[in-house]
């Protein structure tokens, strides 16, 4: 699948049950994940052991899921809840009536030296024909080619340049995306506001943001 080598396929089916028994969040979480997800494949594992790569500082392996959805659409916190009970990064190969689109969540140890991990955020492909997926296995160490999974399936999505790491990237883009809720805000602000000193001083702050953003780019 996606062109992998043999040596990396697994393809084993996940009851449904495994992450329930591990589902913590709300019960709409659990109706969620009950009604989006028809089936789970556990389909490749990359890692030292199934393929000739190097070890990785920060990736030790990575695995590739199949989910197959009863809807085209699945709830993000559901691909988070999985995320946390794996402790490897994830490429999810979501499939619905033949298409195919995949999500990747750029995932880090929460801390140094930890077992938990933190998902700053979550890219997507279109719905495609498999053999049309932009993704490939691309690098010589397991850090690389995890790099390489993000730039590909983010790559319309991020602002990512050669110099740039994949986490320096998805960093600048979430102060972007933070300064603009603050510019939105302080927009709405100005608008309904009456007094003209206080306009004054929530359009310098304004333009403070406005700067920061710039700089930003």
């Amino acid at each position: 699948m996606l062109g992998l080598p043999r040596s990396t396929e697994f393809n084993k089916r996940i009851p449904k049950q495994k992450f329930y028994e591990h589902l913590a969040g709300t019960a709409a979480l659990k109706r969620f994940f009950a009604e989006q997800i028809k089936t789970v494949y556990w389909r490749n594992k990359i890692a030292v052991t199934t393929m000739n790569i190097a070890a990785g500082t920060a990736v030790t392996e990575i695995e590739v899921f199949e989910i197959r959805l009863n809807q085209p659409q699945i709830d993000e916190n559901v691909l988070r809840q999985i995320d946390k009970v794996i402790p490897y990064p994830i490429l999810f190969l979501l499939e619905y009536e033949g298409k195919y689109k995949v999500a990747i969540g750029y995932k880090e140890a929460a801390a140094a030296g930890s077992k938990a991990f933190a998902i700053m955020r979550y890219y997507y492909t279109d719905w495609l024909p498999l053999d049309e997926m932009p993704v490939k296995l691309e690098g010589l160490n397991i850090d690389v080619i995890y790099e390489n999974f993000v730039r590909q399936v983010a790559t319309d999505q991020l602002q990512i340049n050669d110099k740039d790491s994949i986490k320096h990237a998805i960093e600048k883009e979430e102060k972007r995306r933070r300064l603009k809720k603050q510019m939105s805000a302080l927009q709405n602000k100005i608008r309904k506001e009456k007094q003209l000193n206080r306009q004054i001083k929530l359009n310098e702050e304004l333009k403070k943001i406005l700067k920061m953003l710039e700089e930003s780019c």
